[in-house]
């Protein structure tokens, strides 16, 4: 029944992502974007883009977040290019961090497809940049969330003190938190581009949660 729920839970978010997209790409569709750039459903993400209005420190914030969550897959890989080298085999390498590393790679290759098949442009051009920018879904939402909430129930296989691995965990939580909230009141994308970001997360997390209990099952065997 619960390896049911996550693949329920990942089904609906997906769905919905790609309601979503069809959301955007075809209701109310206006020019209210930098230079003119056509934007789906403009009439909530342009109310909630002047209630929330331009707040580039949280911006500023939010990118060190960033760096927090890329620090975090970094360790994760290190982690697995140690066991590499002192086992001498991928294969032997926990297969929760060969998962994590798939689950890295859909990442990055989601941010590269949306990067090149635009749905929605910024509400603002960027500094230093001269042409608006892609920004649905907002990958860097979609980065945080999936890295820090994939890495909450690996810390209680590699964190032995009980104490620091709950603290990590509402580290963890706290970060895409701030992120989510955040990203939205810095005014550098639209309502629809953070909760695209959300679901395509809710979608590989709940999948990542199914792998991972299958992969506990098994070595329970």
């Amino acid at each position: 029944m619960k390896r049911n729920k996550k693949l329920i839970i990942a089904g609906i978010s997906g769905l919905l992502f790609v309601v979503l997209i069809a959301l955007v790409r075809l209701i109310d569709v206006q020019a209210i974007g930098p230079e003119g750039t056509q934007i789906g459903l403009s009439g909530l993400n342009w109310f909630v883009f002047k209630t929330l209005g331009v707040h580039m420190i949280w911006y500023e914030i939010t990118d060190w977040l960033g760096i927090a969550a890329i620090f975090t897959a970094f360790l994760f890989a290190l982690t697995g290019l140690i066991q590499w080298i002192r086992r001498k085999s991928l294969l032997k390498v926990d297969k929760e961090i060969l998962a994590l590393g798939g689950l890295y790679l859909i990442v990055i290759g989601s941010y590269v497809l949306f990067e090149l098949v635009i749905v929605n442009y910024r509400p603002i051009l960027m500094p230093g940049s001269v042409h608006p920018e892609a920004s649905f879904p907002s990958s860097h939402t979609m980065l945080v969330c999936v890295i820090m909430g994939s890495a909450v129930p690996l810390l209680g296989k590699y964190v032995k003190s009980e104490v620091l691995c709950r603290a990590l965990r509402i580290i963890c939580a706290t970060i895409i938190g701030i992120t989510v909230v955040g990203r939205l009141i810095s005014g550098v994308h639209w309502f629809t581009d953070i909760l695209g970001g959300i679901l395509i997360s809710v979608t590989l997390l709940s999948l990542y949660a199914e792998i991972l209990e299958r992969i506990e099952k098994n070595n329970e065997q």
